[in-house]
């Protein structure tokens, strides 16, 4: 399993350098924090429709939603790894390029710590990036016994939403927050984020209940407490999330 690890740790990198390349050559009039833009809601859009692949793959296999096994769970979860390292480190380039724009703009006055100022803006979805890093990850390969895969399938779905943001991230760098594409993407992101980042979670408890014969308000009661409190502790930053989609999507509306 750990070359797996491996591999994800060359894939990641790797895929975020060639693309950049891919988009230097063709793409000559794109600036660097352009090409680096482009480039990481390139790589978290594949990573998140890898994921979604991989528990749509889980869900259809597991019939019991607690025993039932498929090899790709752990075997995603082990080569995705890395893609949190990545990540924070993608996002934190990103912010640099954004920063260096600035200055060379005249739009920063005073000297900013670059490091302190990326941690206060990402605060959440890095402690997020993290928590699933340095938490989730030793759970899911060594401590739940082999037992969820289908709940791990579930949450791997909840990536669906992912390429959506990344879009409408790149939009918006490129000034294309008025158009109707613009609108329309940002329509979808808020249902699938709704459907498969939030009622994931109840689905899931009612996943058990109908394998258990349990009512879904009764599960809580009937599984172990941390399941309950991890639940909250992952669905907790989605909710926050949504307010802010919601949020944004009222004032474009006002607008």
């Amino acid at each position: 399993m750990w070359h797996l690890l491996a591999l994800g740790c060359l894939f990641f990198p790797g895929l975020f350098i060639l693309t950049r390349r891919f988009l230097q050559t063709n793409f000559p009039t794109l600036s660097d924090g352009d090409t680096v833009a482009v480039s990481v809601r390139f790589i978290s859009s594949v990573q998140a429709m890898m994921a979604v692949f991989v528990g749509y793959i889980i869900i259809s296999s597991c019939k019991h939603v607690m025993k039932d096994r498929h090899w790709i769970s752990t075997a995603y979860v082990m080569f995705g790894a890395p893609y949190m390292v990545y990540d924070i480190y993608a996002m934190y380039l990103y912010h640099w390029y954004k920063q260096k724009m600035k200055r060379d703009n005249g739009q920063n006055s005073a000297p900013v710590n670059i490091v302190t100022d990326f941690l206060k803006k990402n605060a959440l979805i890095v402690l997020h990036h993290l928590v699933l890093l340095l938490v989730c990850f030793p759970i899911i390969v060594y401590y739940r016994k082999g037992l969820g895969d289908f709940f791990l399938g579930c949450l791997f779905l909840a990536e669906l939403s992912t390429p959506f943001v990344s879009f409408a991230k790149l939009l918006s760098r490129f000034r294309k927050q008025n158009t109707l594409l613009y609108k329309i993407n940002g329509a979808i992101i808020l249902v699938i984020f709704f459907f498969c980042r939030i009622l994931v979670f109840p689905y899931m408890y009612w996943a058990y209940g109908k394998q258990y014969g349990i009512p879904a308000h009764r599960v809580p009661f009937h599984i172990p407490l941390h399941c309950t409190l991890g639940n909250a502790i992952l669905m907790a930053p989605q909710v926050y999330w949504l307010t802010l989609i919601i949020r944004k999507a009222r004032s474009m509306k006002a607008e």
